[in-house]
């Protein structure tokens, strides 16, 4: 029987923190770490078998162990996030057949919309979390040269990015081969032109990347004035 695998990655710097916190993954939010809000959105999920935890340092990986979910396996993340994500996936289990792949530092993540992934990806074989954008987007191309974009066909992603193993490993290995460089998964995905579903979220999931991202993501967890 087939088996769904979760990359959980950890092992971002922190640079634009700015020092207020050593580790954004391990900060303060609502009462525990940020990590533990992930691990504890896809232990009620229900949808996933198996994790792999990309680490940063051998402390953080302590600290991390005591929130993941299990069964889990911890691999060193790689200077970038696509090498963090490379390393996981060289060590994913024969029998996975679909990986979700999120971003730690988005710790909002809910636990219906990883069942709701989960069911589109056995379906479409790729599918990402994203949300419609509503500003209107320019493109600068210098000298004051503006060009509008038709903000009805953008969508700003987000994590969980869902995919078969095969799919998944198939394009970071064509990644890897043309040393592209990827902001996302679905990049590596969109260079064997595979179509990749699309789940809408209409809540918040911002990613944690400034001191007034975590500041934003408490007020959202915060119980409601009565």
């Amino acid at each position: 029987m087939s088996r769904t695998a979760a990359i959980l990655l950890a092992a971002g710097s922190s640079r634009r923190m700015a020092g207020t916190v050593a580790d954004k993954i391990l900060a303060p939010l609502a009462g525990k770490p940020v990590f533990a809000h992930t691990a504890a959105a896809f232990f009620r999920s229900g949808v996933v078998d198996f994790f792999v935890v990309t680490y940063r340092n051998q402390r953080q990986m302590v600290e991390l162990s005591a929130y993941a979910p299990t069964p889990a396996i911890f691999v060193p993340g790689g200077t970038e996030r696509q090498d963090s994500v490379a390393a996981a996936l060289a060590e994913l289990p024969e029998d996975v057949a679909y990986v979700f792949i999120h971003d730690c530092a988005r710790p909002l993540v809910r636990a219906d919309q990883l069942v709701g992934l989960h069911k589109i990806v056995r379906r479409e074989k790729a599918v990402v979390l994203a949300h419609r954008v509503t500003d209107t987007i320019k493109v600068h191309r210098g000298e004051g040269m503006l060009r509008t974009l038709d903000r009805d066909h953008l969508w700003a992603m987000e994590t969980p990015q869902v995919f078969s193993r095969d799919l998944i490993c198939r394009a970071y290995a064509k990644a890897a081969k043309g040393r592209k460089r990827l902001t996302d998964d679905a990049a590596a995905v969109e260079l064997l032109k595979h179509p990749i579903a699309l789940l809408e979220n209409p809540h918040p999931n911002p990613k944690i990347t400034s001191p007034a991202d975590l500041a934003y993501a408490e007020f959202l967890l915060s119980p409601p004035a009565e």
